[in-house]
């Protein structure tokens, strides 16, 4: 087990931006570059900013460039003297948040500042709350669709082609279904796969700090954690004794992994990492090395023989590759 370069910085997904533009024209294009900065991309902006006095100390919500029909995305605005001067937006499906204020705010006297901090108080408990409710919403749907389900078939071509066995995995008609549940072993949210292999989250679910159970024992002395489910399954078949969890991917891992340590203080407890060395700053790499730091784990990476292909980058593109030599 080899040791990945250090971590690099992180990018926060929560951001400022600061603009001095004289007229609601130029407001609404320094809000959409805004929004784009932070990685927020409406699916048709110029209607979500035609929206902007609706948005008035309450959330709106829109869908996104990605997932147009979820309506994942929320902005709220707040007006000084007919111009939009602090708007706040973000993308559930993502966490990415940012927020845009015209100006210093030296427009506003202290009682108007102090009347603009209640509101923005007031509206953050307010998407809060109709997050959490929206996260339990999919949760329960999440459980009555796994319930629905049945065992996988060990001959589901995904499964065939990947060399790996379902373990906990169910199936409904042609796609594999995967449980994110939390360590009370609540459901969150689903992965499904297709034969192809093409992977989708349920939308609306809650992935952060949540896994996939793969396979092993309820009462675990070793924990492995993964990205994917089918490198879970790679790993618990080589270690049948260690619990396996897939965080679905790298910007998961750490949650998932302080979250096990804090689960199981005294386990022995080993990130997985991608080795995505053709990827600049390796990513899967990167966050594996920091999400073992943060919960004082041990790190591994596939091994590569010199004559593995650069383009394999986890544990079950290993097996599958010597197994075909």
């Amino acid at each position: 087990m080899k040791q990945a370069p250090a971590p690099e910085g992180a990018r926060h997904q929560t951001q400022s931006q600061y603009s001095t533009p004289a007229n609601y024209a130029e407001r609404l294009d320094s809000i959409r570059a805004a929004l784009l900065e932070a990685g927020i991309e409406p699916a048709n902006p110029d209607a979500l900013l035609s929206r902007l006095a609706d948005a008035e100390g309450k959330p709106v919500r829109f869908g996104t460039a990605s997932k147009p029909r979820s309506k994942n995305g929320w902005l709220i605005a707040y007006h000084d003297r007919g111009l939009p001067f602090v708007v706040i937006a973000g993308d559930w499906s993502t966490g990415a948040e940012t927020k845009w204020v015209a100006g210093t705010g030296d427009t506003l006297n202290p009682d108007e500042r102090r009347e603009l901090k209640r509101r923005m108080a007031e509206s953050k408990r307010a998407r809060e709350e109709e997050q959490a409710r929206q996260w339990e919403a999919r949760a329960a749907a999440a459980a009555r669709h796994w319930h629905s389900c049945s065992p996988a078939d060990p001959l589901h071509p995904y499964l065939q082609r990947k060399g790996i066995q379902p373990h906990r995995a169910r199936q409904k008609g042609r796609e594999l279904v995967l449980l994110l549940a939390d360590f009370t072993g609540k459901a969150w949210s689903l992965q499904t796969i297709d034969e192809t292999g093409d992977k989708r989250l349920m939308a609306g679910g809650k992935k952060a700090g949540h896994f996939i159970v793969v396979d092993g024992p309820d009462y675990p002395t070793r924990v492995l954690i993964c990205e994917g489910y089918a490198t879970g399954c790679t790993l618990a078949e080589i270690d049948p004794a260690a619990l396996v969890l897939a965080a679905v991917d790298c910007g998961n891992l750490q949650a998932v992994a302080t979250r096990a340590r804090n689960r199981w203080p005294c386990a022995d407890l080993i990130v997985c990492g991608d080795d995505d060395r053709q990827t600049p700053g390796n990513p899967g790499a990167t966050a594996a090395r920091a999400a073992a730091l943060a919960a004082g784990a041990r790190f591994a990476l596939p091994e590569w023989p010199p004559a593995a292909p650069l383009h394999l980058s986890d544990f079950n593109d290993l097996q599958n590759w010597q197994r075909g030599r």
